[in-house]
């Protein structure tokens, strides 16, 4: 429950001009440029990074390189969340001070991202004075408009999740040692009666115009079942959100202007990061309007109710999508420390190497859903489709014994004419027209951060350019008959304009993975865009940049197979190229 020391009289002319008289700020602001801002979460730094950390990165790290190939101006920020009563008690445990203790768990993170490749342009610490600065303006702001008071909270408080908890959100569990405890029906963590005096925001009266907004745009809480989840909540009661806690218990984080006796609240220090990243309080606009926000379902209620709530109250733009993903489990459990459970990305990323954590977390991931990990899952994944489905395709087009000029052969419209005659059949028709689409496709479910969906019909197209290869086996053919040559070369132009289009599409997925095969087939670095996606232009009666020219040197194998599948031993062995094409 929750009581107020102070009642302002003008409180329900608040509400009402608030419900009604702010419809317009809810309305997305269309801008003709072409700027673009992702986010990730800031990641709580009161333990090391784990799986689902890294997941979050890659999925913003793939829309934000995605966005560049079509040419974009892309802001990506991700970070570190360094205050709270959860970081002080993580400090003194470690007999740290607690910016030497945050500092150390940030390297953590930003090592890892650095090794897997995530491209941000921002890496914002909550303990920067830039952020203080912002954070300071935030609240000023909300406190001249009157959204923000001096009462009293008395409820349910997790220190472990930094969450205040409406009753119907606590159970009865036992501890450890079999005493009766009181937990978070969410999260399972404990937590204590909490009574004190400090500021609280106006969030009740918000309810009615987060409604308006969810309700009138149905995309901007992507997957759907986590929009219908905000639209439940915000059918209940919507309580007034206490947003500072007494100096006295917490030193670790920015005090409350003009009164040193309190300090705010994290939730609302960290959800400013996204604005101090853009610029804010004075250079924030060209970014701010087309924020888009990837987070974990855990932390949906921060972001979808309390965050778009301090940004009407502060009249601000909302954000465009709210793109939420669910956790990754093992053996069906959630990670945790006390089950020995836990799996460090960075160990897997050494293992399975970089562009393989990141395929396999975005292949496997989907956003509805919780996914379970294993080692043998990502080793068997990895092994079927980047090593011997895509490697092996450029092996084939590219291997001496089927190329030797190591050129892009020519096209022959004789061979394969736009209508059936030629040398080729139904099928390849068929897959002509899958590889021509494959763009428009991917693109659709790259901009709804459903990547696994892009990379099930990348894969599929693979499959069946290895089909075509197979099925009119090149390797037989009379290289001196004249007409067989043209044929042979057809074949390998057709199979290598696939794996262009192929590879062009996966960089925002396997960068490294995908720069070899372009460089491996020619492309030079300023034609890998989504503006050189026009898939066989000879085909179309159009020329080739690309026919006659010289391949790429060779570097080896696309993708090491992952020969062992105990992972604690295991390293990518490299295969020799068959030289059996069969």
């Amino acid at each position: 429950s929750r009581k107020r020391l102070e009642k302002q009289p003008d409180t329900k002319q608040l509400i009402s001009r608030l419900s009604h008289g702010m419809k317009h700020l809810i309305i997305f602001v269309k801008f003709n440029d072409r700027s673009y801002y992702i986010t990730t979460p800031i990641f709580y730094v009161n333990a090391s990074p784990h799986l689902g950390h890294l997941y979050s990165a890659v999925l913003a790290d793939c829309l934000h390189r995605y966005k560049l190939l079509q040419g974009f101006n892309s802001k990506f920020a991700t970070g570190t969340d360094e205050h709270g009563l959860k970081i002080q008690q993580a400090a003194e445990a470690a007999g740290k001070d607690p910016m030497t203790f945050c500092t150390g768990v940030s390297k953590q993170f930003r090592h890892l991202f650095d090794s897997c490749n995530i491209s941000y342009t921002d890496y914002i610490r909550t303990t920067e004075q830039r952020h203080r600065e912002a954070v300071e303006h935030f609240w000023s702001v909300l406190w001249n408009k009157g959204l923000i008071y001096k009462g009293s909270y008395e409820g349910w408080y997790s220190t472990q999740d930094e969450s205040f908890l409406m009753p119907s959100q606590v159970g009865d569990a036992l501890d450890s040692l079999g005493k009766e405890i009181k937990v978070s029906l969410e999260s399972g963590h404990k937590v204590e009666w909490m009574k004190e005096e400090n500021y609280m925001f106006r969030l009740s009266a918000f309810q009615s115009p987060l409604l308006d907004w969810l309700r009138g745009n149905p995309q901007v809480v992507q997957p759907d079942r986590f929009h219908q989840v905000v639209l439940k909540w915000l059918q209940e009661d919507l309580p007034d959100l206490s947003v500072s806690r007494q100096r006295s218990r917490l030193q670790w984080g920015i005090p409350v202007p003009g009164d040193d006796e309190q300090t705010i609240y994290v939730w609302l220090d960290a959800l400013v990061n996204y604005l101090t990243v853009a610029g804010y309080p004075d250079k924030h606009n060209q970014w701010w309007h087309v924020a888009r926000h990837v987070i974990g379902k855990d932390i949906l209620k921060f972001h979808a109710i309390y965050w778009p709530a301090f940004l009407l109250g502060a009249g601000l733009p909302l954000p465009r999508v709210i793109h939420v993903h669910s956790h990754w489990t093992v053996g069906g459990k959630k990670m945790s420390k006390s089950l020995g459970n836990v799996v460090n990305p960075l160990d897997r990323s050494q293992i399975f190497t970089a562009d393989g954590m990141r395929y396999f977390l975005l292949r496997q991931g989907v956003p509805d859903s919780d996914c379970d990990y294993t080692d043998n899952k990502v080793a068997k994944l990895l092994n079927a489709e980047l090593a011997d489905s895509l490697g092996g395709l450029l092996n084939r087009c590219t291997a001496p014994a089927l190329n030797p000029a190591q050129v892009y052969p020519s096209f022959c419209s004789q061979s394969f004419p736009r209508e059936q005659g030629g040398r080729a059949v139904g099928e390849d028709y068929l897959m002509l027209d899958a590889v021509k689409n494959l763009p428009a496709v991917v693109e659709k479910h790259y901009e709804t951060m459903h990547v696994y969906k892009a990379l099930e019909a990348i894969n599929a197209c693979v499959r069946l350019t290895n089909g075509f290869v197979q099925r009119h086996a090149p390797w037989k053919l009379d290289r001196k008959d004249s007409e067989d040559q043209r044929w042979l070369d057809t074949i390998i132009h057709i199979s290598l304009e696939c794996l262009r289009i192929y590879g062009t599409l996966l960089q925002p997925v396997v960068p490294e993975t995908s720069n070899k095969l372009l460089s491996r087939l020619g492309v030079q670095p300023h034609e890998r865009s989504s503006a050189a996606l026009n898939f066989l232009p000879r085909y179309q009666g159009m020329d080739c940049p690309f026919e006659g020219r010289a391949l790429g040197s060779d570097c080896g194998v696309l993708f090491s197979r992952l020969e062992n599948q105990n992972a604690d031993k295991q390293k990518p062995t490299k295969t020799k190229k068959s030289a059996n094409f069969k």
